[in-house]
């Protein structure tokens, strides 16, 4: 698992200096799920960047969009993209967008407006079921997705379906946009509202790579249902004073700060 530690690690230090180059980004939904995407990637994910148009491989959706530099990052590690994409994150003449575009290499769905991935993962786990694949698809959200009315429809479907090729992951660091969750739409408990909704719920530490690891590695959690990990995690997790805040929805690091905060994470 050291190597996950190393992927997320190197999300970090991407995050930070790609969202500190365009002088835009939100970089504290970036840092909350280095862990996740990580394992997903070098560990549960069967893709293939070789061929990455590959029929029966695994889908990954990113519902957050916001945070797609966090995955362009994973991609270039990977070897989906060249690593000199990343520099120029966000320009007029770069490749890769402010929020995740089909576009590029590796990315299968383009968002931004929240709302829109699960919807999107349902109908690729039924296209698959009628394909007669194992392709399993995995969708990645946020707390604010999970206001989401379109969201909550795709989950009643899912579980009606009985799509246990359907993996929902959950960054649940509990900030959205404009303030902390509770406040503006609570979502606990929100395993047992799932579990009442057909759906077979865990939870986990979601900084945590073996504990993801471990999880993931068991869907369907149960047969017959979709499954949905509940990953509990620190909003911009890495730089100590913007940690767990609101301001980090919308933030960035500025030049002076950069090096220090590169450094503390280990580059």
């Amino acid at each position: 698992m050291e190597r996950c530690k190393e992927i997320a690690k190197q999300v970090r230090i991407d995050s930070i200096k790609m969202t500190n180059s365009a002088h835009s980004g939100h970089v504290g939904s970036m840092l909350s799920m280095a862990e996740i995407i990580a394992v997903l990637y070098e560990k549960i994910l069967r893709v293939d960047p070789k061929n990455p148009d590959w029929e029966d491989r695994d889908r990954f959706i990113l519902s957050k969009g916001h945070a797609a530099a966090a995955v362009y990052s994973v991609l270039a590690q990977k070897g989906f993209i060249p690593q000199d994409w990343l520099k120029r994150y966000y320009c007029d003449d770069g490749k890769l967008m402010g929020h995740i575009s089909h576009k590029v290499p590796g990315v299968e769905f383009s968002t931004g407006s929240l709302g829109h991935g699960l919807p999107v993962a349902v109908g690729m786990a039924i296209a698959a079921r009628y394909a007669g694949s194992n392709r399993r698809i995995f969708c990645l959200a946020s707390d604010g997705d999970m206001n989401e009315g379109s969201t909550w429809e795709a989950i009643m479907f899912a579980s009606q379906e009985h799509l246990d090729n359907l993996v929902l992951i959950v960054d649940y660091n509990k900030i959205q946009a404009l303030g902390f969750s509770k406040d503006i739409e609570d979502l606990t408990p929100l395993g047992e509202r799932m579990e009442l909704f057909g759906w077979s719920a865990r939870r986990v530490n979601g900084h945590d790579v073996e504990a993801l690891n471990d999880a993931l590695k068991q869907v369907p959690f149960a047969k017959g249902k979709p499954s949905i990990l509940i990953c509990d995690t620190v909003k911009c997790k890495g730089i100590d004073y913007m940690e767990n805040t609101v301001e980090s929805h919308y933030r960035f690091v500025p030049d002076e700060k950069l090096e220090e905060v590169i450094a503390k994470i280990g580059g």
